[in-house]
């Protein structure tokens, strides 16, 4: 199966969340997405701010909602490319 990316826009950081510090987005085509903010996860040296471009991965559906396995900021080059859907 094919793994697609998804361009979203950072709507808010917790910083002290129950399982870790993550960050919440919002898609136009799965709805509300988040994702860790852990060495594992968040791919850049610095923490995404709300109204920051992200590009999320491996997005898997669980029972509390979308979680991405995989983020990193948007770069230039994503835009050349055209690959990624912007949600």
């Amino acid at each position: 199966m094919e793994d697609h990316s998804f361009i979203c826009i950072v709507e808010k950081v917790v910083t002290e969340g129950k399982h870790g510090p993550y960050a919440a987005v919002s898609s136009n085509d799965l709805g509300p997405i988040t994702f860790a903010l852990t060495l594992q996860v968040w791919k850049e040296e610095i923490w995404p701010e709300p109204g920051t471009y992200v590009v999320l991965s491996q997005v898997i559906k669980k029972r509390a909602g979308w979680r991405a396995k995989l983020g990193r900021f948007l770069q230039p080059s994503d835009e050349k490319k055209g690959e990624t859907n912007e949600s």
